[in-house]
């Protein structure tokens, strides 16, 4: 007697990264963050429909908004469609909000979005506390991921 045979569709877990985010700033702390979206914005970013280029988080009192991420409308949607870039609550721990509001006070540090998925169903989001980077740790950062690139390219040529 056979089993029940799981079949596997086109199944591809969702992991929108912010790449700018890794380049602009030096992430120190990260944290994970639940996310506040209607239906249609869940399956326009389960299509891969979102991003996180020039987005950022701002503290307002005790609750944490992701502002400019953008998730296009759903083609289905049709009047559940809401505003591309509107801001978006953040689901976090009390004393994680009051950690990330010390950080944001500071001089040079913000709250950048860097990577949207989905863990057990649920939308998150990893947050990171950024400090800017100078146009010399850009050039450093450049330098070390070409440094990179030949080295895997050296392994790969002598497989």
């Amino acid at each position: 007697m056979a089993g029940k045979k799981k079949v596997k569709d086109e199944y591809r877990p969702v992991r929108l990264v912010n790449r700018s985010a890794r380049f602009e700033y030096e992430i120190s702390d990260t944290y994970e963050a639940g996310i506040v979206l209607t239906g249609t914005e869940i399956k326009s970013v389960r299509l891969s429909q979102a991003n996180l280029q020039d987005s950022f988080c701002r503290v307002n009192g005790q609750e944490v908004w992701v502002y400019n991420l953008h998730i296009s409308p759903y083609e289905q949607g049709n009047r559940y469609n809401v505003e591309p870039r509107r801001p978006r609550k953040l689901l976090l721990h009390k004393w994680q909000i009051n950690k990330l509001r010390a950080s944001a006070q500071e001089k040079g540090l913000t709250i950048v979005p860097t990577v949207l998925y989905f863990k057990q169903g649920f939308a998150k989001v990893e947050i990171g506390i950024g400090k800017g980077k100078k146009l010399y740790d850009k050039r450093d950062s450049i330098a070390d991921r070409d440094r990179e690139r030949e080295a895997r390219r050296e392994l790969a040529s002598r497989d």
